[in-house]
């Protein structure tokens, strides 16, 4: 079943135009990666969908509803839920705070504790403010946040940005407990090689523009590295 739908979308800072005519489908349950270099529009077409950024043309559509109007805390009543680029806690909130701000009427798996349970790194810091959080422990307060919304689909923006390698492992180690859960998610990441492991399709952006598509296993490496760089036109 198709759950998210985007169709012609463009998006715009003024005269840059960042998003043009990208289109494409996720289907309930699915992990999509979406790649490509800094500047590519990634970022903008996440907050697009998620109601942060008004596009200039095309629809969102998500679960047959058509969403492209709609503000983005309705979107998240709807059940769509971002971790956006740089986290953006409240840092003078403690973990549980922030998780708590959250919290949706929704019915769902997600609570404090389970977030906890998936994210066990916070549970020692769990009444310490966000400010005093390293930075992969913020990057999982961010997720735990996003997941108390109990969201059906969820867009993580650059989930390894800026943290180290060994951080960025012990961040994915969790989040493999949100997938197996079934989450539908809109994966931006840089680390190729990670994008490629985690998500069973790819998206790559080049200028605005989705340049490649397909199966993350079967897709050839250096198509992807040429998409992602560039290089040729992978479509």
């Amino acid at each position: 079943m198709t759950l998210l739908r985007v169709e012609g979308l463009d998006c715009r800072y003024g005269l840059l135009q960042a998003v043009r005519a990208v289109s494409f489908e996720i289907a309930q349950g699915e992990i999509v990666a979406l790649i490509g270099a800094n500047g590519a529009g990634k970022t903008t077409l996440l907050r697009a969908i998620a109601g942060a950024h008004k596009p200039l043309a095309g629809r969102v559509v998500f679960d047959g509803v058509d969403i492209t109007r709609l503000p983005a805390h309705r979107r998240v009543s709807l059940g769509v839920a971002l971790v956006p680029e740089g986290r953006r806690l409240f840092p003078g909130l403690t973990v549980e705070e922030n998780l708590r701000v959250a919290a949706s009427r929704r019915r769902g798996r997600w609570t404090v504790e389970s977030v906890l349970e998936v994210f066990p790194l916070l549970r020692p810091r769990r009444q310490m403010p966000a400010a005093g959080l390293s930075g992969g422990e913020q990057q999982a307060v961010a997720i735990g946040r996003a997941l108390m919304c109990n969201p059906r689909l969820l867009l993580l923006d650059e989930v390894s940005l800026g943290l180290a390698p060994v951080v960025v492992d012990a961040v994915y180690r969790s989040l493999a407990g949100v997938i197996s859960e079934g989450a539908t998610v809109l994966l931006v990441e840089q680390d190729l090689t990670r994008a490629l492991k985690v998500a069973s399709r790819v998206l790559c952006m080049l200028e605005g523009r989705i340049v490649l598509e397909g199966d993350s296993k079967s897709l050839d490496r250096d198509r992807i590295v040429s998409a992602y760089f560039g290089l040729r036109r992978a479509v």
